[in-house]
């Protein structure tokens, strides 16, 4: 008899390790903190819960996290299936609404016979067993410290969370519908112009806007894929227009050409509700946020369904602390998984999960760990984040900069969709090998 695997949270990566889990036989003992208690970021008393947006970035095999989807698909994910079916149009990205994405994984996790679901804080990791640490980036201060404990080497970083709006407070005859460069439906954004005029006095604004102070024994270090868009406005003044702002790509029906800048709001839910500021996260105060981003055209009487917050997130040293199966060095029979490794983005979360899940399974019925192929998206973000300086360690995304070259002469604008195609094929072998 296999024994039972303990998992520590139940986000993304806790929830997609537990299903690897059970899906190859071996029982699970699955613990989440909430509804006893929520982080400062998190709402919903359901697993999986999305909070810094909705959107779980392209799906075109042209970018690596569009290959890293199309194998966790391949692979049997609950995240990928989760996704699909809670989706909500978004051009050519792949987004949910994200009460139906927790409740989806939610009924999945709770209606499995091998998964039982404890309820309350841990704060201490069993001395004895398979353990599955994925508290993530919000881990609590009690279970941080005994994970600080183990490891002996703990960082931290902030993140920000982006503003949403109700569509029914958006003055329609001020904004307009449409994607960049015309992808997905064409019209699945709605988009705020302004020209210079108004993107002067609105960077000014933010610049000058009061912001939530951080504590004083805290260090405040910013991950670049979710900076807050009023540091991003001290950088220069043409920084948020050549960044989240930019025009590039979208034609205003009023004018006939590109706005001087522009603010985009992508769908929320499926209903149609609600809108997310695009790459607005913000560490402004609430009266600072409502002021200054009524400023945008459209958005001069908006109801603010969330305002933005700032949080901490935490992650470990992995290169130093982790081997390339999740397996914490030093004692193996713990595995990490999620953003706590320094993996960053909901996609890349789940990877780690179903990695980490897969070799703990395998741990529980005497087989060897076993890692997919450098060649694979899994593989390649595996292996990065558990074999790079540990000096210099922070959070990464997917990217085909992390993948081994290609052999032979391959022309530039091909060479995506070889790395595509050499990853899948390498898939379908190490899957059929599992």
């Amino acid at each position: 008899m296999t024994e039972t695997i303990t998992i520590i949270g139940a986000g993304l990566a806790g929830c997609e390790a537990a299903w690897q889990a059970v899906q190859r036989g071996v029982r699970v003992t699955l613990h989440e903190m909430k509804p006893e208690r929520f982080s400062p970021a998190h709402h919903l008393p359901g697993f999986a819960e999305l909070v810094c947006s909705n959107s779980l970035r392209g799906e075109s095999l042209e970018n690596a996290v569009g290959l890293l989807k199309a194998e966790l698909r391949r692979a049997g994910s609950l995240f990928m299936a989760a996704a699909d079916a809670t989706r909500v149009p978004a051009g050519g990205a792949l987004a949910v609404d994200r009460e139906e994405f927790s409740r989806y994984v939610t009924a999945q996790i709770e209606g499995h016979p091998l998964i039982e679901v404890r309820r309350g804080e841990v704060t201490e990791i069993p001395a004895e067993g398979l353990v599955v640490i994925a508290s993530g980036p919000l881990t609590s201060d009690a279970l941080a410290e005994r994970i600080s404990a183990l490891t002996g080497d703990y960082l931290y970083f902030y993140d920000a969370i982006a503003p949403i709006v109700a569509a029914d407070s958006i003055d329609m005859a001020r904004v307009f519908r449409a994607s960049r460069y015309g992808k997905g439906d064409g019209d699945d954004y709605l988009n705020s112009p302004l020209d210079a005029e108004e993107y002067a006095a609105f960077v000014a604004a933010l610049r000058s806007g009061e912001k939530v102070p951080a504590k004083a024994f805290e260090k405040v270090v910013h991950f670049e894929g979710c900076m807050p868009i009023e540091e991003l406005a001290e950088r220069g003044e043409d920084t948020l227009r050549f960044g989240p702002m930019k025009p590039v790509g979208l034609v205003d029906p009023a004018t006939g050409r590109e706005p001087y800048a522009v603010v985009q709001l992508r769908l929320e839910n499926r209903q149609g509700t609600m809108y997310n500021l695009v790459g607005f996260q913000t560490k402004l105060t609430y009266p600072a946020q409502q002021r200054i981003f009524r400023m945008l055209s459209g958005l001069e009487r908006a109801d603010f369904v969330r305002l933005g917050s700032m949080h901490r997130n935490t992650f470990i040293n992995a290169p130093q602390l982790l081997l390339p199966t999740f397996q914490l060095r030093a004692e193996p029979r713990i595995l990490f998984a999620g953003q706590i490794t320094g993996v960053e983005g909901y996609v890349e979360s789940a990877a780690s999960g179903f990695l980490a899940g897969v070799n703990v399974a395998r741990l529980a019925t005497g087989r060897e760990t076993t890692v997919p192929p450098g060649t694979t998206a899994f593989g390649a973000l595996a292996r990065h984040i558990t074999d790079t300086d540990a000096r210099h360690f922070q959070p990464m995304n997917v990217n085909y900069g992390l993948f081994p070259e290609l052999t032979g002469k391959v022309k530039k604008k091909e060479r995506r969709a070889r790395l595509a195609e050499r990853a899948l094929e390498a898939l379908e072998e190490w899957m059929q090998n599992l």
